[in-house]
């Protein structure tokens, strides 16, 4: 295992000392690192990884140094377009020392999200020409080796980090002032949807979560689609929904989803119908991978949403509040609910044991059941 201040230590002596990405699990002890020895200009948590890489390749040009720009390999597909028509070699030729979670690697046990971007992780960065190695304990002749590439092609590199690969960095979370936890609004929340309606859920604690409330109540799973990857994408899952169906169709989103790819939310006001329901969790972090905060407590988001086109946005942090907003929100076309919670999830949370295949095929079955319903009617 690396100790992980020392990996940290050895990035600042080769003059690495700007970070920047979006955290991921495999990266949580290296991120607090970063965020606790880091200063706030020299350590930026990106929207998206792409956001990310045009970051540092600005800061290379302003200062000549590189720049390390984390994130889960997920993460790739959004930064292959900077990537390839800004840093690469054919164009600007800027270095960037990545630092790639490998999730989903083949043969570790992993979650179905992760299976396939597992598996082309490293076909990704051969396809982009990008040199990289998988990240060792003996990491020191790595970073040297590294080093002495980037300065000498000036080209990106990559450390693939397996599972484990960090010693334990602890920071404690940004404290809010919130009465409740995510779990315990989306209590409230789907005691407020009718039985009817349907539900796409968020990547991460989310939608484990929902997934757990319905266990509990002995309620189906059918009408809720849990969006188990594609983080930033939910809001376009349901505007596609939505548009397919009479029905409400309620997007259960979450901060850091909503900041990746904001730009979405302009085309869906503009083409949403009165059956697209918005509910954004605000807990000021990305706490399904750690806890590294977001910039959800510093920006107005009830403003951005009514700039980008909706209508109502309303404003919840009890129970009584959360209530009576969700009865406003099934009336009102192109309303938004945001609620702020603390950070925080039970130890023993479980993961749904429903395969995306079977989910995505209940609520198809649910939609179409729906359908006929509503021809009869």
């Amino acid at each position: 295992m690396i100790d992980t201040k020392a990996f940290y230590d050895t990035l600042i002596e080769q003059e690495m000392d700007f970070f920047t990405g979006v955290p991921d699990s495999l990266l949580a002890n290296f991120c607090a690192c970063v965020k606790e020895n880091s200063p706030a200009s020299r350590a930026i948590i990106a929207a998206n990884e792409g956001n990310a890489v045009g970051i540092a390749c600005g800061y290379h040009i302003a200062t000549g140094k590189t720049g390390v720009v984390y994130m889960q390999n997920s993460g790739e597909g959004n930064a292959v377009n900077p990537l390839l028509s800004i840093a690469d070699e054919d164009v600007y030729s800027i270095p960037l020392l990545l630092l790639i979670g490998w999730r989903g690697e083949p043969g570790v046990k992993d979650e179905p999200q992760h299976k396939k971007q597992g598996k082309v992780t490293l076909a990704l960065l051969e396809a982009m020409g990008i040199a990289f190695e998988i990240l060792e304990d003996n990491y020191k002749p790595q970073i040297e080796r590294a080093a002495r590439y980037m300065k000498e092609k000036s080209r990106p590199f990559a450390l693939v980090v397996r599972k484990g690969a960090f010693s334990p960095y602890r920071i404690t979370p940004e404290a809010a002032d919130y009465p409740l936890s995510r779990e315990e609004a989306l209590e409230c929340v789907l005691d407020a949807i009718p039985e009817e309606d349907f539900i796409v859920s968020t990547t991460g604690k989310t939608s484990r979560e929902i997934f757990e409330i319905r266990e509990a109540r002995g309620q189906a799973h059918s009408g809720d689609f849990l969006t188990v990857g594609g983080m930033g994408h939910t809001s376009s899952i349901v505007l596609g929904m939505s548009l397919g169906t009479g029905r409400n169709v309620y997007c259960i989103d979450g901060d850091g989803s909503f900041l990746m790819h904001m730009g979405s939310f302009a085309v869906t006001a503009d083409n949403a119908g009165a059956n697209f329901k918005y509910i954004l969790n605000n807990n000021g972090a990305h706490e399904s991978v750690g806890g590294q905060p977001t910039v959800g407590f510093r920006i107005d988001i009830p403003a951005v949403l009514r700039a980008l086109g909706f209508r109502e946005v309303m404003t919840a942090s009890t129970r009584e509040e959360i209530a009576a907003a969700m009865e406003r929100l099934a009336d009102v076309r192109l309303g938004a609910l945001v609620i702020c919670t603390h950070q925080g999830s039970r130890d023993n949370l479980g993961r749904p044991t429903i395969s995306p295949v079977d989910n995505k095929k209940a609520m198809m079955a649910r939609f179409s059941a729906a359908e006929k319903q509503k021809d009869k009617d």
